[in-house]
């Protein structure tokens, strides 16, 4: 597959062009316009940010991207589908409350929100892909049935994935909380008993009941168990780990496999920004925000989903980590800043098994504007 483009712009402005007037001709130089129809219903789909959580997305910046949207002759609405794990976002309606608080009220960002797979999860397009490992992914409805899907990620780490970008927010992201479950249904975690000491945070936060304590000590039950790795999140003593095994690839093959299944049936109807600020080391999904582990960066647009991966992958390695941040090595510029933060993690096989099933393309050129 040749080498795709994918756009580029730096965070700098001037009295002439503030930031949100860059957005725009960053998004019109990487051609949205081409892929919404006149009167076309537009999901954006972004992650807003778990309550106490501070790295997401600005929702002034959301809101140029409906502002352009609307120009564009489109009907844009906020999507995002619910967790499997019991945190602020887990129906529809604590996710919206969740979104409000977080700023992305109508009245901030002009468009109604609208979660994809319904109150409590259970509402699901089947969408037949006969891949190597998914047959029927169980993608978000109304992310499935919008004519137009635009994924506007925050570019992070992962403690899964390495990173995560578009690939993960349309994968992930765009799953019912049943496509979620099939996704994650390979991972166990396990309790490290020299570490736990029976404080409970676990037990409290499992949404399956499948964790309790025995002799003071937290046991999980793999029958139970669904394998979204958030005990690992909650515990406060690093006492409980994922089995790091084949599982890990299998989980981002899974991952990618639903992707293509976001993807079908929008072949040019989908485009794709990644927002390289407040980088953190991991998932928009904790209730907090570390540290950002290198300086902010600026923001990148694509219609190939693989390719603007690829980018911000190269492009917050090649900047030095942040003093204060939680790098402890990989800290020189060139230095892979997600092997550092997660040694057990190889990244790149989500961008290369996405590129071998023709999502997109590693090799890219960047264009600055």
């Amino acid at each position: 597959m040749p080498a795709s483009k994918v756009y580029f712009s730096d965070l700098r402005a001037s009295n002439k062009e503030n930031l949100l007037a860059k957005l725009a001709r960053l998004m019109d130089t990487a051609g949205l316009e081409q892929v919404i129809p006149s009167r076309a219903l537009v999901a954006i789909k972004l992650h807003f940010g778990e309550k106490g959580n501070t790295a997401y997305i600005r929702p002034i910046f959301i809101r140029q991207v409906v502002e352009r949207v609307r120009e564009l002759g489109g009907n844009p609405f906020l999507t995002d589908t619910n967790t499997l794990y019991a945190g602020t976002r887990s129906d529809s309606v604590s996710h919206i409350i969740t979104a409000i608080e977080n700023g992305f009220s109508y009245s901030v960002v002009r468009a109604p929100i609208i979660i994809a797979d319904g109150l409590r999860g259970g509402s699901y397009t089947e969408v037949e892909i006969n891949k190597a490992i998914i047959k029927t992914a169980y993608v978000g409805k109304d992310i499935a049935e919008a004519d137009t899907l635009i994924s506007v990620a925050h570019f992070k780490g992962h403690e899964l994935t390495g990173f995560g970008g578009t690939i993960k927010n349309l994968g992930m992201g765009c799953a019912s909380r049943r496509g979620k479950l099939e996704q994650h249904s390979d991972m166990a975690p396990k309790v490290k008993r020299k570490k736990c000491v029976g404080c409970g945070d676990c037990v409290a936060h499992c949404s399956q009941q499948a964790i309790s304590l025995i002799e003071k000590k937290a046991k999980i039950d793999p029958e139970k168990c669904i394998g979204c790795g958030e005990c690992i999140l909650i515990c406060p003593n690093k006492a409980i780990d994922i089995q790091w095994s084949q599982d890990v690839p299998l989980f981002q093959k899974k991952m990618v496999e639903y992707t293509a299944a976001v993807l079908q049936g929008k072949k040019d109807r989908a485009f794709f920004l990644n927002f390289l600020t407040s980088i953190s080391p991991a998932c928009d999904c904790y209730g907090h925000s570390d540290a950002p582990i290198v300086q902010d960066i600026g923001i990148l647009a694509s219609t190939d989903p693989v390719a603007i991966d690829q980018a911000a992958a190269d492009l917050v390695n090649s900047q030095a980590a942040t003093k204060g941040s939680c790098m402890a090595s990989g800290q020189q510029p060139g230095e892979d800043k997600f092997r550092a933060l997660y040694p057990k993690i190889d990244w790149t096989i989500q961008l290369d098994y996405a590129a071998e099933l023709g999502l997109g393309s590693r090799d890219y050129e960047l264009v600055s504007i």
